[in-house]
């Protein structure tokens, strides 16, 4: 059974290859990443696994899965998008919290467009466009930038406001951004 790979694993930096074929190997992919998002988010009574890139399990290969309920944590459905590209962004940029099951319990401000439109394939090989506003939007790009080595602590690396961790309680509380951020190999490993 794959695991979830976390910072600094140097597979979360690669850029992931594109699918070739679906096949039986794709599916298998796909319902590991499936299986480990439910595992996690049982483990995480106060937080919601969105989402996962197939990156995030060790492989490199551009794989996405995506929650079909984003507000409903009773609904653990996945669908799962191969290939996904970016069409477009549009609309103003809105700064949320994001996390990542790779970047353990380390949330952070991001901007990210309001409105995205993405293509790619379903895992019966139909081509989908999907057009997201809003959460749906902000995770597909999330997920999308995974593909390509990119976290969303990248975008967020040098503001000293933007990094928030859970406490027992479930609420976001900032943190220290000199003693817990600036200087952290784990999350940053190319830093010098």
């Amino acid at each position: 059974m794959r695991k979830i790979i976390t910072t600094p694993d140097p597979r979360l930096r690669r850029k992931s290859a594109k699918v070739r074929e679906i096949n039986d190997e794709t599916h298998q992919i796909i319902d590991d990443m499936v299986e480990l998002s439910r595992a996690w988010e049982n483990e995480h009574p106060y937080e919601l696994s969105a989402a996962m890139a197939a990156p995030q399990i060790g492989v490199n290969q551009r794989i996405i899965i995506v929650r079909d309920d984003l507000d409903d944590k009773e609904n653990n459905n996945f669908t799962a998008l191969i290939n996904p590209e970016v069409i477009r962004t549009e609309g103003r940029t809105i700064k949320e919290q994001e996390g990542c099951l790779s970047v353990p319990e380390i949330y952070g401000m991001v901007g990210r467009p309001s409105k995205v439109k993405i293509k790619a394939l379903l895992e019966d090989g139909h081509e989908v466009r999907i057009k997201a506003t809003g959460y749906l939007a902000r995770t597909l790009l999330h997920k999308i930038e995974h593909l390509d080595g990119i976290l969303f602590i990248d975008h967020i690396r040098n503001d000293r406001n933007a990094f928030y961790r859970i406490n027992d309680h479930g609420d976001l509380v900032s943190i220290d951004y000199d003693s817990e951020i600036k200087d952290n190999k784990t999350l940053f490993p190319d830093e010098e």
